[in-house]
Parts: structure tokens; C-alpha cells; sequence
């Protein structure tokens, strides 16, 4: 019974994703970004709620990346949190798209909804502009030095941070990259395959991953610490991952999340300066 319980909930999951990767943005501004981000290596940046975070990314990706194109895609569910980041982006000059209401919604559906913001992206301005490749990454996760991540792609069709569920794995959606050309090829998915145990991205598994050796793709370093200091690191939990650093805003201590966030961007600010200065 429950095989077809799955199957059912499987295919009720594609056609939602289906009917909103149809949908045209409400700002209809797509078509311009299409062309911007043709023949381009790009990074897309989910935004979820948090004008403080896009900022301290934005300016950080285009301090340590400048060759590639930045793109956010708003996926918010706040409208005032949509246009605070909207006219940060304005103003700063910010390649900016908001999605359309995403369907699933609350903290219950979070990975549904991102990969659901991640499909529609790929559906309707990456495959139309066809970059040379493209990446995605979490509006939390910032870069502290001069970094190329789409250096692996000079020898593999994509890469990224492995994630594991038993003997299956696939890239985390937080940090993901991928060449155009074999993305095209194979179609992407980057719904959950949560059957399986696979979170955001998952569904790829079927797509790529399955049919490729996880250990051609070199691990990057991933370090836990905790950023306040004599606190457990499962209270304000951040993650290193090699010259990136991951707030992981929905870890840790609620009670703490304001002196978890002050931490972290006078961290980054810290280590901006210094490469700056070196």
C-alpha cells in the first residue's frame, strides 16, 4: 500500500511543479535577465526573507567572484522582507527577480519550497539564456577570499558539496554547480526525493548522480564552530566551508539568533578587511 501512496503523492508533487514553473514572473522582468545571464558563468542566490543577508552576500560575491554574473531570486513569503531586498538590489545595481507565491508554504514545507524556487529559476531564465554554467547557492552562505567556484567545471559536468542518505547522495542545494551543455542534456530536478531520503536536489539522484561515481568529485573541507564564544556549538552552530562560511540560519538556539546573527556579519566583516589589507 504505501508504494502507491508514494507514487500518488509523487505525481500530485509534479504537477504542482509543473503549474508553477509555468507561471510568468510578476514583474516581467525576465527577459532582460535572460540576456544578461547568456554565455555567462552565474550564481543564483535564493532569497528567503532576509534584506541583511543578501547584502553582506552581494557585496562579497562581488568583491571575491567578480567574473560572474549575481542573480537573486526572491523567493520570499514576506512582502515587506520582498522589498527590502528589491530595493537593495535596485539601488546597488543587482540583477533581481521576484518569483511568483511560491505553493508551499511555512517552515514545515521550507525544503519543498526551495527547490520548488530552484526549479522555476532553471525552468524560466536558465535554460532560455543558456549560460556557459551556473550555481546555486544559500542567501546565507558568503565568501571570505578570492574564490573561483566554477574552476571544478574545467573537468567535471557539475559540483558541489556531497550530501548522503545511505548509499545514494546528491549535491546540496545550498552549493551546486553545473555545466550548461550536460545540464541541458540530462534535464534537472531539484525537488526533493524525500521517498528516498533525499532532501532539496534530490531528484536528481535518478537524473545524474546514480549514474556517477561520487568519488571523482573531491570532497571541499566543512568545519563546525560555533561562533559565540563558551556556547555549545549546537546552540550557535556555523559552519567553514573551505573559503565560504554558512551562517545555517535555522540551527541553533532561537534565543540566541540575534547575537548568532551580530556574530556572524561582523565575522565576515573581519575577514573582508583583512583580505583587503593583505
Amino acid at each position: 500500500m504505501r508504494p502507491i501512496l508514494h507514487s500518488i503523492k509523487a505525481l500530485r508533487y509534479r504537477l504542482i511543479d509543473r503549474a508553477y514553473c509555468r507561471q510568468s514572473p510578476p514583474d516581467g522582468t525576465s527577459e532582460s535577465l535572460i540576456s544578461l545571464c547568456r554565455d555567462r558563468q552565474v550564481i543564483v542566490s535564493i532569497a528567503f526573507n532576509d534584506n541583511e543577508l543578501i547584502l553582506a552576500q552581494a557585496k562579497r560575491v562581488r568583491d571575491f567572484i567578480p567574473h560572474a554574473t549575481y542573480l537573486i531570486a526572491d523567493n520570499s513569503s514576506n512582502a515587506d522582507a520582498a522589498s527590502a531586498i528589491e530595493r537593495h538590489c535596485r539601488t546597488n545595481d543587482l540583477p533581481y527577480i521576484r518569483l511568483p507565491k511560491n505553493p508551499w508554504q511555512g517552515r514545515s514545507a521550507a525544503s519543498r519550497s526551495h527547490g520548488q524556487a530552484m526549479n522555476w529559476v532553471w525552468q524560466q531564465i536558465l535554460r532560455p539564456a543558456r549560460p556557459s554554467s551556473f550555481g546555486f547557492i544559500d542567501h546565507d552562505l558568503i565568501p571570505t577570499n578570492a574564490c573561483d567556484p566554477f574552476q571544478k567545471l574545467q573537468t567535471l559536468p557539475f559540483y558541489g558539496d556531497k550530501r548522503w542518505a545511505k548509499d545514494r547522495w546528491f549535491l546540496w542545494a545550498g552549493y551546486c554547480f553545473f555545466r550548461f551543455a550536460e545540464a541541458e542534456e540530462t534535464g534537472l530536478d531539484f525537488s526533493q526525493d524525500w521517498f528516498i531520503g533525499l532532501d532539496t536536489g534530490g531528484a536528481n539522484w535518478r537524473r545524474i548522480y546514480s549514474k556517477w561515481d561520487p568519488a571523482l568529485l573531491p570532497d571541499r573541507k566543512i568545519r563546525e564552530a560555533s561562533i559565540l564564544p563558551n556556547v555549545e556549538l549546537r546552540q550557535a552552530y556555523i559552519e567553514w566551508r573551505d573559503d565560504w562560511v554558512h551562517e545555517v540560519g535555522l540551527a541553533g538556539d532561537r534565543a540566541l539568533r540575534a547575537q548568532k546573527r551580530k556574530a556572524f556579519l561582523e565575522l565576515i566583516d573581519t575577514l573582508s578587511k583583512s583580505h583587503q589589507a593583505a
